[in-house]
């Protein structure tokens, strides 16, 4: 653990007098705890130059004083800036793009939110600055560093392509617009932003590192910081916030729809659908009066209920981890044909909460049951071809999917047939049981990973009753895919089609038999009903799907 730090410095507040003290003497700003003012060190005295906004409660296990260790090294949390985002739409060629350090948000400062994550200031006891970010359950350590040459600019980055900075690749993972919403305690320079939007570009690799360009400098300057993902529990950490009810301010809200009480579980929700009328609530800006939402059809897909209910725990040991995880979320999803003629097909996916280790999905697709879990870095992909950990991917089906039907908590903002691009792969020799897909929505891509799951796990796990596991049973039979997969299906319609050309020829050789015997064999009745069976005169193939199977198109 972190020693006690020497302080290194302590000033008077100038605003209100309470005591301000810095661990570092090389950090130049913080945040008065009492009257939350943004102060900075201007030589002995501390000058103000603003005020912080409340911080926004969101229950995250972390605080200032935690202590942990990092690869050996000891550090305290001594910070935090807190940030809201909002989502970006594809980026355009524009006749004016603004400069590389513009805002170049759109909807201003009071934009609706898509999410918040918090940036811990880590104080190492060797006097270096590094950042803890908390996002959703997903952290990563990471370090400020130099940035040679001349960065992408903000308005020409784009979610899913590769950008070379700083001589090594990376994957864009998303391109958003950020604004500092609050600051605590100390920091190693003042807060940047002000309140204002500005672009964030977050990039990923093949070694599970986090690339981050900043383009909160109004002069144009911008900051580069590069980080690794890690748990909470492989950090050491001690201090940690007690467990807590996962309440918004403990406050519970009229579902704007139809009036009934909603209470959320967790703080991080932005969306939530009513457990009445089925409206889904956006809480992105909080449970004030006016809060905007969308009516769904009282029933999901086939008038079915979530078969692992909502609220229910259960221990999974997934990849050597045995983890107690809640269901705090449900969503069905299909796909979108290329083709109309092509069947649709529905799943379904269950949203499980861990306090230290965030959030995994439970997906039920048509063959079978496995678990997700969002990735922080970027496989490797060429082709058809995805390398991940050591652990090699083909594809088998890419196709644009949709949102038909939710229930329970989320922490995006749900929108009304909310669309993403999905690739998915399945893992090859011993890495058979493994799962990797691929979502775009807009200028984010995420990538996650999980496995497979016996359903008799699940029912095990969540304390299901025996009917329920037997419901639960989906088919395994492999899918078909798009090398060998597709020879055979083809293989498969041919022999079907040589069996009913000959039944039918069958069908046509015992007519013609009942002619002969009436008419003769010389007679022209009997070989103009020859002829007929011979040509198959009144026998049609049509185009389109056969059996369901169609080359075109991909279905999950």
């Amino acid at each position: 653990m972190a020693t006690s730090a020497q302080r290194a410095y302590r000033a008077a507040c100038p605003n209100c007098g309470a005591p301000v003290e810095f661990r570092s003497a090389a950090s130049a700003s913080a945040v008065c705890s009492f009257c939350r003012s943004t102060l900075v060190r201007d030589g002995d005295a501390l000058r103000r130059i603003g005020q912080s906004a409340e911080l926004f409660d969101d229950h995250s296990p972390l605080q200032l004083g935690v202590a942990g260790r990092w690869q050996g090294s000891a550090f305290t949390l001594v910070g935090r800036l807190q940030y809201g985002y909002t989502a970006r739409p594809q980026a355009a060629a524009a006749p004016s793009p603004p400069p590389a350090g513009a805002a170049g948000a759109t909807g201003g400062a009071g934009s609706q939110l898509d999410g918040t994550w918090n940036e811990w200031h880590a104080l190492f006891d060797s006097g270096k600055s590094g950042w803890l970010s908390d996002d959703n359950g997903a952290y990563v350590v990471a370090f400020d560093a130099p940035l040679d040459g001349p960065a992408p600019r903000a308005d020409e980055l784009n979610a899913g392509e590769r950008r070379l900075v700083q001589g090594a690749a990376w994957s864009v993972a998303s391109v958003t617009s950020a604004r500092l919403l609050a600051a605590q305690g100390e920091l190693p320079s003042p807060p940047r932003g002000d309140g204002a939007e500005f672009i964030v570009a977050d990039l990923r690799n093949e070694r599970d590192e986090v690339g981050t360009l900043d383009y909160s400098d109004p002069g144009g300057a911008v900051a580069w910081s590069v980080g690794r993902a890690v748990r909470l529990a492989d950090l050491g950490l001690t201090g940690l916030r007690e467990a807590s009810e996962k309440t918004l301010g403990g406050k519970s809200f009229a579902c704007p729809s139809c009036g009934a009480s909603l209470e959320l579980k967790l703080s991080t929700t932005l969306s939530i659908a009513c457990h009445q009328c089925k409206a889904v609530v956006d809480v992105s800006q909080g449970v004030g009066a006016d809060l905007s939402h969308y009516a769904q059809s009282n029933a999901g897909h086939d008038g079915a209920e979530p078969q692992i209910p909502l609220g229910s725990s259960g221990r999974l040991a997934l990849d050597g981890r045995d983890i107690e995880w809640q269901v705090v979320g449900y969503l069905e999803r299909c796909d979108i044909p290329d083709d109309a003629d092509d069947e649709q097909t529905f799943w379904r996916e269950y949203l499980l909460f861990n306090r230290q280790e965030g959030f995994i999905f439970l997906v039920d697709s048509e063959d079978g049951w496995s678990w997700a879990k969002p990735l922080t870095g970027a496989p490797q992909v060429r082709g058809d071809a995805a390398n991940w950990q050591g652990r090699s991917y083909r594809k088998t089906y890419g196709y644009s999917a949709k949102v038909t039907w939710v229930l329970g908590e989320f922490y995006w903002r749900v929108r009304r047939d909310e669309r993403a691009l999905v690739t998915d792969y399945v893992g090859q020799g011993s890495a058979a049981a493994r799962r990797l897909s691929r979502e775009q929505s807009g200028q984010e891509v995420t990538w996650s990973e999980g496995a497979t799951l016996e359903p008799a796990q699940l029912a095990r796990a969540f304390g299901l009753a025996a009917t329920s596991a037997v419901a639960m049973q989906r088919s395994t039979a492999p899918s078909l895919t798009i090398d060998g997969g597709l020879a055979k299906a083809l293989l498969i319609i041919a022999v079907v089609l040589v069996v009913l050309m000959m039944g039918f020829c069958s069908s046509r050789d015992r007519d013609c038999a009942d002619v002969r015997a009436t008419f003769g064999e010389a007679s022209t009745e009997y070989q103009q009903c020859a002829r007929n069976a011979r040509t198959g005169s009144g026998f049609r193939t049509g185009g389109g799907s056969f059996g369901g199977y169609s080359s075109g198109g991909g279905h999950k």
